[in-house]
């Protein structure tokens, strides 16, 4: 005897379906996760960024300011070849683009910023710019 079952839209079977439009993209072995990470000091007189950008050449690296918003963003090349002797057996090279940004609580001095990069880590100093002072006028 067969058994009749009612279809319900709801079933997994759609769920299946659908599955794979909503993944995030494919990421393939040997790629490099790459993302920013960052801490954000303040003191009285600057803001102190520590970014991590493993695998980065300080040429591929911009930083760019605009008044309180600070944006960091990376070019990140990642080639490997696996060679027994002169055979090439395996070539693969991963080309990207990493970014960040951020508003800080009070504009930054962008004449007076640094930059260091060293082993992997980007430290920004930020010096706050002073702020306006304000002039009561006279009225005569």
């Amino acid at each position: 005897m067969a058994n009749i079952t009612r279809f319900n839209p709801n079933s997994d079977v759609l769920d299946d379906l659908f599955r794979g439009f909503f993944m995030r993209p494919v990421r393939f072995e040997g790629q490099p996760d790459v993302q920013i990470r960052m801490d954000v000091s303040e003191d009285d007189k600057a803001y102190t960024v520590h970014a991590e950008i493993p695998g980065v050449k300080k040429e591929d690296i911009h930083v760019n300011i605009e008044g309180n918003q600070v944006s960091i963003s990376a070019e990140v090349k990642n080639e490997k070849e696996v060679k027994e002797g002169e055979k090439l057996l395996r070539s693969e090279r991963y080309y990207g683009s990493v970014s960040r940004a951020f508003s800080l609580a009070q504009d930054v001095d962008e004449g007076s910023a640094q930059a260091k990069y060293n082993e992997g880590v980007l430290e920004l100093t930020l010096p706050k710019k002073k702020a306006a002072s304000s002039r009561k006028l006279v009225i005569q």
